[in-house]
């Protein structure tokens, strides 16, 4: 895979993972990481929230 930065990117990818000791390779593959598990907690919050709010109607189609 080839990822593609723009010049602004990648200035703002360098200066993270400078300031936090990595590589620029990790501080990217720290960020697809935190995005993957955000979007995997929203998506479970989601499916919470919804079993809650509409209990009685999940039960009642459930029958």
């Amino acid at each position: 895979m080839t990822l593609r930065l723009s010049d602004k990117q990648t200035a703002a990818l360098k200066r993270t993972a400078e300031q936090a000791g990595i590589s620029m390779q990790e501080a990217a593959l720290q960020a697809v990481d935190e995005y993957i598990n955000r979007r995997q907690k929203r998506l479970s919050d989601a499916i919470s929230r919804v079993k809650n709010e509409d209990k009685e109607l999940l039960r009642r189609l459930a029958q």
